[in-house]
């Protein structure tokens, strides 16, 4: 049996990569499984622990970081998010594709690990219509607004280190353009 294969998902934060990364796991030729972060954010009201992140206190995280149990890691907000190594390497060692949302800075650790994963970072339609997206998004908390737009600047100059971008001017077509890739990727493997 073939090992599956990793498509990691990247990109500034309210660019739409959540409606990226649902068209994507709900496209039944791409047979996505999708991998659950680990985070020591405090679970909100909507959220199921193990489905949406694996809830865990910083004690646990840091143990996860210790034992090298983890992929990659990041801090944002005074949390910790990570993506949960033997999740993944259990899902393509069963010939499964996985799909890891992550930060940019988190891709280089993924991709040392993982080197055949394909990355994609998704880019706004334009830096305006991104700010007009987090504010009606985290309209109640300015700070938060400003850091997550200091974030998405950082994060799309790093952009072009990666070998696919795709515009979200168009959700439809950035699906089509990332399952394209993904498709070929796993054409060439067989």
């Amino acid at each position: 049996m073939s090992k599956g294969l990793v498509l990691i998902l990247s990109g500034a934060s309210s660019v739409g990569k959540g409606d990226i990364r649902e068209a994507l796991l709900n496209d039944p030729d791409m047979k996505l499984f999708y991998s659950i972060s680990e985070t020591t954010r405090p679970q909100r009201p909507d959220e199921v622990d193990g489905k949406d992140y694996y809830f865990v206190s910083h004690n646990e995280f840091a143990e996860s970081v210790k034992k090298h149990e983890l992929l990659e890691y990041t801090e944002f907000n005074g949390y910790y998010y990570g993506t949960p190594k033997p999740q993944i390497d259990f899902l393509i060692n069963k010939g499964k594709n996985v799909l890891i949302e992550v930060e940019a800075q988190g891709v280089g650790p993924i991709k040392l690990n993982i080197p055949e994963a394909v990355a994609f970072f998704v880019m706004p339609e334009g830096f305006e219509q991104l700010e007009k997206q987090v504010s009606e998004r985290y309209k109640d908390d300015e700070a938060s607004i400003q850091r997550r737009l200091n974030k998405a600047k950082m994060d799309m100059e790093i952009a072009p280190l990666f070998k696919h971008v795709v515009s979200n001017a168009d959700t439809e077509a950035a699906v089509a353009e990332i399952k394209r890739v993904f498709m070929e990727r796993l054409e060439q493997r067989k």
